[in-house]
């Protein structure tokens, strides 16, 4: 089916909904690696501790990319200019390739992918939010 023949709303509340479930999968990769950061460092002191850690620290820095992404979409829906089915297509792309496990690819990748087969949490939102991504509306 042709972009021009998708009801506008279809891919927004497509990206919506990987969005949504984005957020939740951050949450719980940042409670996972929180848990293996801690077994390595000891106990993280305080909340402000562990926001700092989270957004200066090298441990975390392969999760930035997923929170400057849900950043990036609340920009998007939030525009003054209406969002456009290109806008829509190419942030769901990005949220493809930020959401690939890998054994053996980037260290990114392979974090991920740890986190998948070491959380059933983050296993089951990884599975939740690869269902919205691949709802080709």
């Amino acid at each position: 089916m042709e972009a021009n023949n998708i009801p506008k709303e279809i891919p927004i509340q497509q990206l919506r909904n990987v969005r949504n479930g984005m957020l939740r999968l951050h949450k719980a990769l940042l409670e996972s690696e929180k848990i293996t950061y801690e077994y390595s460092h000891g106990k993280i002191p305080s909340k402000g501790e562990f926001f700092r850690l989270a957004i200066e620290d090298q441990w975390f820095s392969w999760l930035r990319p997923i929170s400057q992404f849900i950043v990036l979409v609340d920009e998007t829906l939030s525009a003054k200019e209406p969002v456009t089915f290109n806008q829509v297509d190419k942030l769901l792309k990005e949220a493809r390739n930020l959401l690939l496990p890998s054994e053996e690819g980037t260290d990114s990748q392979k974090r991920y992918y740890s986190a998948i087969q070491n959380d059933p949490e983050v296993a089951s939102l990884h599975l939740e939010v690869s269902r919205f991504l691949s709802n080709d509306a």
